[in-house]
């Protein structure tokens, strides 16, 4: 009788082995949830970001150091704080190519500082001390209103900061604002007398343990005549990020204005921060031909006509939109 349960619990065992082997291997397989849900990217208002470089210049211009450069500093960090961001601000002492030292603040505005994926925008806010290339040479030793040069990059970053104030984005970003960018020795072929805030911060990074997956610089993105071309550095350091950012404007519309050329290498800010810090950044920076320009840049630049007269809100408006449909794709995994 014992023998004779034991094969009758053996062959129990070897159906009950052989329905679960059956049962496992016509279990339903599990398939990845696809949100296909469309993304909707929010509106960026042109008129909105003119009126952010009218406000920077109503100040005065922003030398470091300056009441109004402080002063300017106090309204920006107000209205990033309004928008419901962390903001730190990041005091330094640059010392310039004439041996001054200017008291200097890099502004750091984050929004949702907890969230562990992040992505960086930035811009420099101060304004340059002299217009070295005004024609008017009883006005070069003044300092220029920087509408362009400083102030649309903010504007936009500002107009980003509202938009995500308004519409909740599921991802970090972060916008900080490099001062001191603007002071370099003119035609001295020294870049680390440029970019003093990016450099500042790239070796004393606010927040500690900043890990973004890349980041994006403005700089001189509101003239009336645009022309953002691919940079050498940006192609060099932030390759992927800088073609992605191009396909995306030219398929929205703008491939007339974000060209695939190679605009060579520049100093700027980003420069720094992907040396430096290790974080990839790409620059998004108005160049005309290089057979339309002895500076590398438009007209207004380092002169006195860079002033409001020479903003486009269109120009201001595209770029605004490029950028914020960047980081609402990549808070969905989209870009």
């Amino acid at each position: 009788m014992k023998i004779k349960h034991s094969f009758i619990l053996i062959a129990l065992i070897g159906i009950c082995f052989q329905s679960c082997k059956q049962d496992a291997s016509n279990a339903p397989v599990s398939t990845p949830v696809v949100d296909n849900t469309p993304l909707k990217i929010p509106g960026v208002n042109g008129d909105s970001i003119f009126q952010f470089v009218e406000k920077q210049l109503s100040f005065g211009t922003r030398v470091p150091g300056t009441p109004t450069h402080k002063a300017c500093k106090d309204w920006m960090v107000q209205k990033f704080e309004s928008y419901g961001a962390k903001v730190m601000e990041q005091d330094f002492d640059a010392t310039i190519y004439t041996g001054e030292v200017m008291a200097s603040t890099n502004i750091i505005a984050q929004f949702n500082p907890k969230q562990k994926k992040r992505v960086m925008l930035s811009a420099h806010w101060d304004s340059r001390m002299i217009a070295e290339k005004d024609k008017d040479k009883d006005r070069q030793d003044d300092p220029i209103p920087g509408a362009d040069d400083g102030g649309s990059g903010v504007a936009v970053l500002l107009e980003i900061g509202r938009i995500i104030a308004e519409n909740p984005i599921d991802m970090g970003v972060d916008i900080i604002l490099f001062d001191a960018e603007d002071q370099g020795e003119p035609g001295a072929g020294k870049p680390e007398m440029w970019c003093l805030g990016s450099q500042y911060w790239s070796r004393n990074i606010v927040p500690k343990s900043y890990d973004p997956k890349y980041g994006i610089l403005l700089d001189m993105v509101g003239s009336k005549t645009p022309r953002f071309g691919k940079d050498a550095v940006s192609a060099q350091f932030a390759g992927t990020v800088q073609d992605k950012v191009w396909s995306l404007a030219q398929a929205m519309g703008y491939g007339d204005i974000f060209i695939n050329d190679n605009t060579g290498p520049l100093t700027d800010d980003h420069y720094f921060v992907n040396t430096i810090a290790r974080i990839p950044m790409i620059d998004i920076i108005n160049q005309p031909p290089r057979d339309q320009t002895e500076t590398g840049f438009g007209p207004h630049w380092h002169t006195h006509d860079d002033d409001i007269d020479i903003i486009s809100a269109r120009t201001l408006r595209i770029v605004g939109q490029i950028v914020t449909a960047v980081i609402y794709k990549e808070s969905k995994n989209k870009f």
